[in-house]
């Protein structure tokens, strides 16, 4: 037994891992699922041996995707465990075929829906989609779904990167004696300052929610499945690009059609509190793979704000700039680690403004651009990529954005009961009349 201890590998959970697990006190024994998915679509088919051989060579180098998550007493670190190489096993992949398009969103959303349990089972697994109604010659479509806590969107493109890149060169490692860091280097500052920043953090936090926010999330009842509508568009050639893909922007125009449904709902006209994750990696460079590498900003608009969507994305981005000039961000990083020390279920407690089970009034985040290292993917074009986040149910609705080649990727993701489908398609269309897109073919 104490040889089988030696060879366990351990990887503490982050601070933003701990916020995507945790439970709020008012969600006890709610059975949720906390996967997310990254949907990419080929030129052509890829032969599923590639990927099973990328696996084992990845896994020769990094045993995070055959994991299991751990936590030694109710009160000790959570923290993904490995075993020594022969005892991994790579992630499951499965196949399915589609003969029709409109086949894909049910088997996209079954997927979605499909849970993990990380302390039995690997926390990621491949689906490949045939989609043979696609003419002239079919196309396929590559879905890598993981526990979201194990890694962040950029993670699961990281991961992909370097999958590909072990698809590409055989025989040798490509990095030689020197594999790239898949997770991050432990922080350098000492517990005693570290207390210090997490300290004025929570001081902080205590000022932005002097009235609760409101969600359509509904009271705390079991909530349902998964959903989320996924749209393509092309920005027109007459839109200031530069301006329409900041952040702020789009969070305000998010507000907007948020503005619309809570008023036909007839929810309190409080101030909107939403966090704004900031991808926390160093510039130009790929990153950590494993953990999610965010920090939060906490941006805070009045419904009747969003009446002037150029004005409030200049309020926003003064918000922004103000929280990086004033360290809030990675004040925020900082003071999340602390919540190693407390049970899953007192987490969430930290936001002095959870008390009746709200958090946010909506989830928001601007995903990027697909990486130019991923625009072929094992032998193949990659024509469209896009991610599908699960939404806790409270506030149970969530719009992610996203860019891969020329097309601007809009993903509606909520719980069900939530929304409608038609006021989901409410809120993709108020947002697309406001960037000035168009359908994409």
């Amino acid at each position: 037994m104490p040889a089988l201890k030696r060879d366990v590998r351990r990887l503490p959970l982050r601070g933003a891992d701990l916020v995507l697990l945790a439970r709020h006190p008012r969600w006890k024994g709610l059975g949720l699922d906390h996967n997310t998915m990254l949907v990419v679509e080929c030129d052509g088919p890829i032969d599923p041996d590639r990927i099973t051989r990328a696996w084992d060579r990845f896994l020769d180098v990094c045993p995070w995707p055959a994991a299991r998550l751990r936590r030694p007493f109710p009160w000790g670190k959570l923290h993904w465990a490995a075993g020594s190489r022969e005892t991994l096993s790579r992630p499951p992949l499965r196949r399915a075929t589609i003969t029709t398009r409109d086949q894909l969103h049910g088997e996209l959303a079954s997927e979605l829906n499909l849970g993990i349990e990380p302390r039995r089972e690997a926390p990621l697994r491949v689906l490949l989609v045939d989609d043979e109604s696609a003419r002239p010659s079919p196309t396929r479509l590559l879905v890598l779904t993981w526990f979201h806590p194990l890694m962040d969107a950029r993670g699961g493109e990281n991961l992909l990167t370097h999958l590909n890149h072990l698809d590409r060169h055989e025989g040798a490692m490509p990095w030689g004696e020197a594999p790239p860091a898949f997770v991050p280097d432990r922080a350098p500052r000492p517990l005693l300052e570290r207390r210090r920043i997490a300290g004025a953090s929570l001081k902080y936090l205590r000022t932005l929610a002097p009235v609760p926010p409101v969600s359509p999330g509904g009271p705390p009842v079991p909530p349902g499945r998964a959903c989320f509508k996924h749209e393509s568009f092309v920005a027109s050639p007459s839109t200031d690009q530069r301006a329409t893909r900041e952040i702020c922007w789009r969070v305000a125009l998010v507000g907007k059609a948020m503005t619309e449904l809570w008023r036909r709902r007839d929810l309190a006209e409080v101030p909107c509190l939403l966090p704004i994750s900031v991808d926390m990696r160093p510039k130009g460079e790929l990153g950590a793979t494993f953990g999610n590498q965010l920090g939060f900003h906490f941006a805070r608009f009045k419904p009747s704000d969003t009446a002037d969507v150029p004005g409030l994305a200049r309020a926003l981005r003064r918000q922004m700039a103000d929280a990086v000039r004033d360290g809030q961000i990675e004040a925020n990083e900082v003071a999340m680690e602390f919540l190693h020390y407390q049970p899953l279920s007192r987490m969430l407690r930290v936001l002095p403004w959870t008390e009746s089970g709200e958090l946010f009034s909506f989830n928001c985040a601007d995903l990027a651009d697909w990486p130019a290292t991923l625009a072929e993917r094992f032998g193949r074009k990659v024509v469209n990529a896009f991610h599908v986040p699960v939404v806790p149910p409270r506030p149970g609705i969530g719009v992610f954005f996203n860019r891969c080649g020329g097309r601007n990727n809009l993903v509606v993701s909520w719980i069900e009961g939530v929304v409608t489908d038609i006021e989901a398609a409410r809120i993709v269309e108020v947002i697309r009349e406001g960037m000035g897109w168009s359908g994409a073919n």
